[in-house]
């Protein structure tokens, strides 16, 4: 036999009347909530901004200059001097 198990949610709504003294705290709450979540974010911007390296002409000249060293065939289908002289 198969039974079919219908399971029933059921949800509750609750209007919240918070008094003074609880608007306070809950306001409390979420200023320290943001000041966390903003330290947070800064510290990880911080590490992010750390880890960037500027590409510029010079490091790409050098690095062009090490392929060109080991006579590497580029994906163009150029080689090297050294690797047509061969």
């Amino acid at each position: 036999m198969c039974y079919n198990l219908v399971m029933l949610t059921r949800t509750y709504e609750f209007k919240l009347k918070p008094t003074a003294k609880q608007v306070s705290i809950f306001e409390s709450w979420l200023i320290a909530c943001r000041k966390v979540y903003n330290y947070a974010l800064a510290e990880r911007k911080v590490w992010v901004n750390s880890r960037k390296c500027e590409i510029n002409a010079c490091s790409l000249e050098v690095s062009i200059k090490t392929l060109s060293a080991t006579n590497i065939v580029y994906c163009d289908g150029i080689r090297t001097p050294a690797a047509t002289q061969t």
